[in-house]
């Protein structure tokens, strides 16, 4: 007799799944370990996602056990005057005897047509299969820059300083909110401050091939600021062992020393949002530390 169809069920994650989820992760996934996957899915926990859409995101179950997953970062920004939704697919992983179910999973995270979802770290493979899926690619590559560089015998004045001080000079509220959340799930954030206003910067530590010191730009209003002030941040960050930067860029970034690598962490989104380079705020890098 032929074997029974298993029974498939695609539904959110809920919070008694985690456990199950990290072993589920770390199988998938075996470069990470099964702590790295522990730490992400607490920093999903921290975070709140906007009314109606998943804290940690989908998976597949077959007789209630997961046999896959895909974790959804749902955060709520702004586009100029406006507010957005935004969603970032991440970690992406079924089981092999239930790879046809697959589809499932992103059918269900891409339900939401006024949400703008991001593929930030996909894998060269994976790339035909999330075009065909409708994401277009908003960012090439990467610029490698080497802030302390810049503006070595002059250049604007700004002060560095922690975001956990409140600036003297014009700022955004939400972006001292935005950058004391970022602190919290391991981030560098930073105010630049010139006699006339605060720019808000937020970095992530990282280390590129395990072993060179980089820090990731996670957000900035424009990378134009992180122009004007790379001077002062790049000697802030160098003086903590941190003497590179990571840009998105479609192209080398004027105004910074260092090297543009195209084709190298290329970046995709889907939805009526198109992302601006210099904002990964509330993404898997920031999140979860990926």
């Amino acid at each position: 007799m032929p074997a029974p169809a298993p029974s498939i069920r695609c539904r959110q994650i809920a919070e008694s799944d985690v456990d199950p989820i990290t072993d589920l992760l770390a199988r998938g996934f075996p470069v990470r370990d099964h702590a790295f996957w522990q730490q992400a899915l607490k920093g999903l926990s921290r975070h709140e996602p906007p009314p109606g859409l998943p804290k940690y995101g989908y998976l597949l179950e077959s007789g209630g056990v997961p046999v896959g997953t895909l974790l959804l970062i749902c955060a709520t920004t702004r586009a100029g005057d406006k507010l957005a939704v935004r969603c970032n697919l991440s970690s992406w992983y079924v089981e092999p005897a239930f790879r046809s179910y697959a589809p499932l999973l992103v059918s269900r995270a891409l339900a939401h047509k006024d949400v703008t979802y991001l593929n930030v770290s996909p894998a060269p493979h994976t790339w035909p299969i999330i075009e065909a899926q409708g994401f277009s690619r908003y960012c090439d590559g990467v610029f490698v820059a080497v802030p302390a560089l810049n503006g070595l015998f002059g250049g604007t004045k700004v002060k560095v300083f922690d975001a956990k001080t409140r600036p003297p000079v014009a700022h955004e509220p939400f972006e001292q909110d935005m950058l004391l959340q970022h602190a919290e799930l391991g981030c560098i954030s930073l105010w630049c401050a010139t006699p006339e206003r605060a720019y808000p910067f937020v970095f992530r530590p990282r280390r590129v091939k395990k072993v060179v010191p980089c820090a990731q730009l996670i957000y900035c209003r424009d990378v134009a600021d992180l122009v004007r002030c790379a001077g002062p941040i790049g000697r802030y960050l160098a003086r903590r062992g941190i003497p590179f930067v990571i840009v998105d860029a479609n192209a080398p970034v004027a105004g910074l020393i260092g090297i543009y690598r195209r084709g190298s962490m290329p970046k995709y989104f889907k939805g009526p949002q198109r992302p601006r380079l210099g904002d990964l705020a509330y993404t898997e890098y920031a999140v979860m530390g990926v």
